[in-house]
């Protein structure tokens, strides 16, 4: 026979859990000996085991009290049930550390993997560091506001960088970033990436235009208020696209597409 103490130490639970289960009616109070202590048989301990275990995987004390008294075969079928849904949790806490590990080494992951490996390759492309920061920046910016079209938009450049004179047109844009805004090179990238762009799509629509969202022009905004270079560049092929015929005329910004998300 157990004592209350004993019994605690042996399941692993506080004699306070115990008294508990006793008010709820979880587990039956046993007789008290001649001192007036409780005394606990084998399979109060069996009985308590039960009860901890439903507990900790997450299942409703109330509940707890309802399964005991269940048929057999609803028993099984509840605890099937219990233990699916401990995996899904089990599975959450998983991706929830992944999470906190790459907060702890400082690499947050807020891109779909097969956008953080094109980020980490453009490096390599002879991209500068501020243009893959800008880009993952503006990334996290297009899956969050525009999940539907996202995909669609990085396949789009993704595709674009396999190209050598589209890839160049990327890089000359990039590296056009501190050059004086009267520099002549200007009117000629913003010649390119126009005829690119034309050339590419023709007259109909660009990747993800048929959203209404005001994020695309906030963002061109934000890239051209960090270097007065980008600003004259989008302003020249604003004007250019101006002076085409009527379908291209009516599309956003020619680098929207071709080198920005």
């Amino acid at each position: 026979m157990l004592t209350i103490g004993q019994l605690a130490r042996y399941v692993g639970v506080s004699t306070k859990t115990i008294r508990v289960y006793h008010d709820k009616g979880l587990l039956p109070e046993p007789d008290r000996d001649a001192s007036g202590y409780r005394r606990y048989t084998a399979q109060d301990a069996i009985e308590l085991i039960k009860i901890r275990t439903l507990a900790e995987a997450g299942v409703p004390l109330a509940k707890i009290l309802t399964l005991k008294d269940a048929p057999d075969e609803a028993f099984r079928g509840a605890l099937t049930q219990i233990d699916g849904d401990l995996t899904t949790r089990i599975r959450s806490l998983r991706h929830t550390q992944r999470r906190l590990r790459e907060l702890a080494s400082g690499h947050t992951r807020l891109l779909p993997t097969k956008v953080d490996r094109h980020l980490q390759r453009l490096g390599a492309l002879g991209f500068s560091e501020r243009w893959v920061a800008m880009e993952s920046d503006l990334w996290i910016l297009v899956f969050a506001t525009h999940p539907d079209i996202a995909h669609e938009l990085f396949r789009d450049q993704a595709q674009a960088l396999t190209d050598p004179t589209l890839r160049q047109l990327y890089l000359d844009y990039d590296h056009a970033y501190d050059l004086d805004p009267r520099d002549p090179s200007l009117a000629d990238l913003a010649r390119r990436i126009v005829g690119a762009t034309t050339d590419r799509y023709g007259t109909g629509d660009l990747p993800g235009q048929a959203t209404a969202s005001e994020i695309p022009g906030l963002i061109q905004d934000a890239v051209n208020a960090s270097s007065p270079a980008w600003q004259r560049l989008d302003t020249l092929i604003r004007d250019s696209l101006r002076r085409e015929p009527a379908p291209l005329s009516a599309r956003e910004p020619a680098m929207r597409a071709t080198a920005r998300p």
